[in-house]
Formats: C-alpha cells, structure tokens, sequence
C-alpha cells in the first residue's frame, strides 16, 4: 500500500461506545472531514509512536525517556489507524496526544493521508 495524498487537516470522530482511557483511544467509528461522514468498515492495522518531539525530546531523564518511548507519557505521542471505509477507500488517520492548550486538554484526531492499494 502507497500514499496517494497528503491531507494532514483536522477531522471529527464519532464512537458507538466511548473509548475507556480519552488519551488511548480505539479506532473511530465514523469521522467527519470536508462536511462528509465516512464510516469505518475495517481496522487494517494500527501502531503507536511516542517519540517524544522539540522541546520535549530533551526534558526527561534517560532512563525514563526509554520507558515512555515504548508505552507513553502524559500528552505525548501519536496513535495511527490505517482503516478502510464504505466506498472501499483507505485512509490513515491518527490522535495526536498534545493538548490544544491548558482550557482543552484533549488531543486531536488529525486525517493524516489517503492510500491506494495498487502499485
């Protein structure tokens, strides 16, 4: 599988049944991009990266720098899905851990890039 656009632009996200922990969530149920509902049909696979970026790649001791890099710390980190929606097109989208500021401590959901299965 191969990008065949770059989006990176912020998306809403729906749940039938709300993820347990808001910072790990599971993938989404629908998301809403453009005005447009795109429902998942399927989950072709997720992973995690917690690397720790700017600023806060130097703010930690070693040691414990390793152990957030393989399960996370606090607002740091993304979560990607690679899914498939209704009309069989395949997307990659992911949450981003960071808060938007110190009133929303959420994350985002961001539609990260479309994939095309042929070569």
């Amino acid at each position: 599988m191969q990008p065949t656009r770059f989006i990176s632009e912020p998306i809403a996200v729906q749940f039938d049944k709300l993820p347990e922990l808001k910072k790990k969530p599971d993938v989404p149920d629908r998301f809403e991009w453009r005005g447009e509902m795109y429902y998942v049909v399927e989950l072709l696979s997720e992973w995690r990266d917690y690397s720790r970026r700017g600023r806060m790649a130097v703010n930690m001791r070693p040691e414990h720098a390793e152990v957030a890099a393989s399960r996370g710390s606090w607002g740091v980190g993304r979560i990607y899905f690679r899914v498939r929606t209704e009309g069989d097109r395949v997307f990659d989208i992911y949450y981003d851990r960071a808060p938007r500021n110190a009133d929303d401590r959420a994350g985002s959901w961001i539609l990260f890039r479309e994939m095309s299965e042929e070569p």
